[in-house]
């Protein structure tokens, strides 16, 4: 079964084409790196995705219930005014409501997937006050909390050092056994194989798509990446 099915896809910023006849089948349960050059289209597919962006053509059809997203950091106000567990805390919302009190249950669930990403000890800090890699860390709690069926991450690994990149891979593989779906922008070559099951190479569109064994060759990678 798939959890997501993406047909005939073109976006566009003006223009600008950024997503052209791009065909996708994400199978339910897949841990998938999302790879290709810079303005290949990743972060756009996943704003496309998530509603943020509207598409020209093409249609996605999504099998589940509820989605998560961990945006790029640098994409994010760290400046606002506000808690660890405050920011954790907006996970909850899509269940119990923008202006509702959040319970002591929620509360708990919140508490939780702070300790799961290792930040317990800053659930009352800043967020401005965090480094880099806690940043990162504390959106990755926020996907955690809200229980989703499809986790969408758009370079999670951006800016953490060794140790916070393999607790968040540790994070990703759990996951996954739990039976989530999670598509991740990343730009390491490298750690593709490691890191991930399947993989999916584009560059406006959709060059390779498959299992690590089958389709990380470097003819895939020269075409996505047009050397």
């Amino acid at each position: 079964m798939n959890a997501i099915e993406i047909r005939n896809l073109t976006v566009a910023y003006g223009e600008n084409i950024a997503l052209e006849n791009f065909n996708l089948d994400i199978e339910v349960g897949s841990l998938m790196a999302l790879v290709g050059p810079n303005g290949a289209g990743k972060s756009t597919l996943i704003k496309t995705i998530l509603k943020f962006l509207k598409q020209i053509t093409g249609e996605i059809k999504i099998n589940a219930k509820t989605l998560a997203y961990v945006p790029q950091r640098n994409s994010v106000d760290w400046d606002f005014p506000t808690t660890l567990f405050d920011v954790v805390e907006m996970g909850c919302y899509g269940r119990v409501g923008l202006f509702k009190r959040v319970n002591k249950e929620e509360k708990q669930k919140v508490l939780k997937a702070i300790e799961q990403v290792g930040m317990l000890d800053f659930k009352d800090r800043q967020i401005s006050e965090l480094s880099g890699g806690q940043q990162q860390r504390a959106f990755i709690a926020r996907a955690l909390v809200q229980e989703a069926d499809i986790y969408l991450m758009d370079e999670p690994f951006q800016g953490v050092d060794s140790t916070t990149e393999k607790s968040i891979v540790d994070i990703l593989k759990k996951l996954k056994s739990e039976g989530k779906t999670l598509i991740v922008v990343h730009h390491d070559l490298q750690t593709v194989p490691t890191y991930f099951e399947t993989v999916t190479f584009i560059n406006k569109s959709v060059i390779a798509s498959g299992k690590i064994k089958e389709v990380f060759t470097q003819e895939n990678i020269d075409m996505a990446y047009k050397k």
